[in-house]
């Protein structure tokens, strides 16, 4: 393992290091690094490179050529749940009633 020893210099109110080229070439850090703290030591590492996240349109069509066999989910259509009447005015009520019931206590 071979130790390289870095200057720490002033950056702002804070304080930091400069790592050189070539080990951020090796270790293939770009944007990030980690930084986890031990009882004697700090060890860096690379930053893992988030995926790139889908758009809606994206998902969809990922979806769609995966031409997956969704009819096991056909029983959860008679679970009534179109039949509940959702009422935002009763569910305003009864937060009311359960903060006014929390004050009392």
């Amino acid at each position: 393992m071979k130790t390289t020893v870095l200057k720490v210099s002033r950056i702002g109110n804070s304080r930091g290091i400069r790592l050189p080229a070539q080990m951020l070439r090796k270790y293939h850090i770009t944007d990030t690094v980690i930084a986890e703290e031990k009882s004697d030591e700090i060890v860096l590492r690379a930053g893992r490179a988030s995926p790139k996240k889908l758009s809606w349109e994206e998902t969809y069509r990922e979806m769609a050529a995966a031409n997956e066999d969704w009819s096991e989910w056909d029983c959860t259509l008679a679970d009534g749940l179109a039949q509940i009447p959702w009422d935002d005015a009763e569910a305003k009520r009864n937060a009311r009633k359960s903060r006014s019931q929390r004050r009392r206590k």
